[in-house]
């Protein structure tokens, strides 16, 4: 019962994702307003946050040039995109648990919370060995600036284990957070949710 009760939950929650991965994200700039940071000299519109078509998460992330050369520089900054991808995957999946909560009842806001950071540490954890560098560009000072994004294939695994991961580790926590609805009732109702994601953290 307990397994069944897992998969149910995180192919419903998967589901959700599956909805609002295909929502466009709103572009904080346009092309023509986006600079490099400390310049006037225009940068693309990626590297001020503008989704990129075919990309469900994308980040930039960049560093600046040393004497260890070219191939490091580029290392730092997929690690400083990596490091924002997360952050912007814990949005995601908390926005998530969220809808859920809120439409089918599941748990009161003390579970919620608790939950959403059990996800948010299995997330923080894991390697997002799904994450790609899609675009670079270096700036007029040095700086490189490199674009790391996850596709929809690798958002759903990614939720999808981080989900269930949390529930292998704190079973009692999950029940309690589900306990009003039954879990085929759960699955159903998750399954019919599209969530609105919120506002993505600017690039810095």
């Amino acid at each position: 019962m307990k397994n069944k009760l897992s998969i149910s939950m995180v192919m419903a929650l998967v589901a959700i994702l599956s909805g609002c991965a295909g929502a466009p994200k709103p572009s904080p700039l346009s092309i023509d307003q986006c600079r490099f940071p400390g310049t006037q000299t225009e940068a693309p519109g990626w590297v001020c946050d503008e989704p990129v078509p075919g990309w469900t998460v994308t980040a930039p992330g960049s560093a600046e040039l040393t004497n260890a050369g070219l191939s490091f520089q580029r290392q730092m900054a997929m690690t400083d995109g990596r490091v924002q991808l997360a952050q912007q995957m814990k949005v995601h999946v908390t926005n998530m648990i969220k809808q859920f909560a809120e439409t089918t009842g599941g748990g009161d806001a003390e579970s919620l919370d608790q939950v959403n950071t059990s996800v948010s540490k299995q997330i923080t954890d894991q390697v997002l060995s799904g994450t790609r560098a899609i675009r670079s560009v270096t700036a007029p000072n040095g700086r490189l600036f490199v674009l790391v994004g996850l596709d929809d294939k690798a958002v759903e695994e990614l939720t999808k284990v981080a989900i269930k991961t949390s529930m292998d580790n704190d079973r009692a926590l999950w029940q309690k957070f589900q306990a009003k609805k039954a879990q085929d009732e759960l699955a159903e109702e998750i399954a019919k949710q599209k969530v609105v994601d919120a506002p993505m953290p600017a690039a810095h």
